[in-house]
């Protein structure tokens, strides 16, 4: 499927104009309405920018149909969309992409918002009755059509969101489900209404029918080993468990149960893993804005683990697009080992530099206008700091460029961390720029 431009007004040269987007991903497209022109001149005349009721409401509806028939489908990722009224996006299942495009067409234009309903309707999961209590055998094929395996993290993920425990299991051919609640995830909503209308107690006390089906045994202890156990008793202890870790992930999980964080943690622990596709022929490779798109991205990679560890606003690397030659030479140093990239550092080449003796608050010594290689930024795996890593990359930058290491200008501001290393490499003051 390729992309498509789809004009709502007369005149699709105006830049007011509305247009409908479609774009292609793997697992599904987005159908967007572009108004961001046309709310803007709308609120510059003096009109009301925001949605009518009624259409938020239907595109709501329409959004989260297509959003869990896509997870049920078997995709693993989340979504991401904006809830003012400048963008109206929904993700589409492809065989429902020309009915998303007309049933947004009309709403936009003629406020029929049957279109949207109807596609909500269409791609309506019955979850309520796959979550209903009991032990039961749901049947690819008769009671849903994705994989076992893909069904049952879907499952997971809806038990969730109901404060249910779905005790699921896969088969070849079909999902085993035996839905309960906790007392624990029944008093949280007993007690906030509000945070859950509309919630029904469907678990608590039900019996089982006599005809239930029964699970066949899958291999393990045929000794229950719980029989006759003492429930834990809890007690209530502060705990650090908000705020930001480490890597720079929050310790909160995610709607993916901080799997993300977990990937994230190690290759900012143990390093980034390296592509089998890219040769090394030696430890430390560069790259510049001349290099393969597979390295530059590599680098692209790296950089956002000092990004998200020190919150910066931007990257420190962005040559993402074809091949240029930079005028100040953009270059990255990757030091590689056990097929990780450990450590990481981005530099140019600058004029005019002041000299610092690394004291705090002290005033800037002489000017100097040479040009000379400067370091941006230096990032090392949390698992090997301390060892000599950074002086390395400094080193090999001012081998490259032909100066001593006292030589190499800093980036403004200095960190901690990066004053520590400056210190360490010339202790009688450094170039900062």
């Amino acid at each position: 499927m390729t992309e498509r431009t789809v004009c709502l007004d007369p005149d699709p040269r105006d830049w007011r104009s509305r247009k409908i987007l479609v774009r292609a991903y793997r697992w599904y497209a987005t159908v967007s309405v572009d108004r961001d022109a046309y709310v803007s001149a709308s609120a510059s005349r003096g009109h009301a920018s925001e949605l009518p009721a009624a259409y938020t409401e239907a595109v709501d509806a329409a959004r989260e149909a297509c959003m869990n028939r896509i997870w049920y489908d078997g995709y693993p990722g989340g979504f991401s969309y904006s809830d003012g009224p400048s963008w109206v996006t929904l993700f589409a299942p492809f065989p429902e992409v020309d009915a998303a495009v007309e049933a947004l067409r009309l709403a936009e234009l003629d406020r029929d918002y049957s279109g949207l309903q109807s596609l909500a309707d269409r791609l309506a999961l019955p979850v309520t009755d796959w979550l209903a209590p009991g032990e039961r055998e749901l049947v690819r094929g008769t009671d849903f059509v994705s994989s076992p395996a893909a069904f049952l993290r879907f499952l997971r993920g809806k038990a969730r969101e109901h404060g249910v425990r779905l005790n699921g299991r896969a088969t070849a051919g079909s999902v085993w489900v035996r839905p309960t609640l906790s007392p624990h995830e029944r008093r949280i909503r007993e007690a906030n209404p509000e945070r859950y209308p509309g919630w029904v107690d469907l678990w608590t006390g039900h019996v089982e029918a006599e005809d239930a089906p029964l699970r066949p045994w899958v291999g393990g202890r045929s000794q229950n080993l719980s029989h006759g156990a003492a429930p834990v008793q809890f007690r209530v202890v502060d705990t650090p468990s908000d705020g930001d870790c480490s890597c720079g992930m929050s310790k909160q999980d995610g709607w993916e149960g901080g799997r993300a964080h977990a990937r994230h943690h190690v290759e900012w622990a143990l390093g980034v893993r390296a592509p089998e596709n890219l040769d090394w022929w030696g430890s430390l490779a560069v790259v510049t804005t001349r290099s393969p798109i597979a390295w530059r991205r590599l680098v692209s990679r790296v950089a956002r683990m000092p990004q998200r560890e020190n919150h910066y606003d931007f990257s420190s690397w962005s040559h993402l697009d074809e091949p240029e030659v930079t005028p100040d030479n953009v270059r990255a140093y990757l030091l590689r080992a056990n097929a990780r990239v450990i450590g990481y550092l981005a530099a140019h080449d600058h004029r005019r530099h002041v000299r610092w003796d690394l004291v705090e608050g002290s005033s800037d010594g002489d000017q100097d206008d040479t040009l000379r290689p400067r370091v941006d930024l230096v990032w090392v795996a949390d698992t090997c700091r301390r060892r000599g890593v950074g002086a390395r990359l400094v080193q090999a930058l001012a081998d490259d460029f032909g100066c001593d290491v006292a030589d190499v200008s800093w980036s403004t501001p200095i960190s901690v961390a990066g004053q520590a290393l400056a210190r360490r490499l010339s202790p009688e003051g450094v170039w900062v720029s």
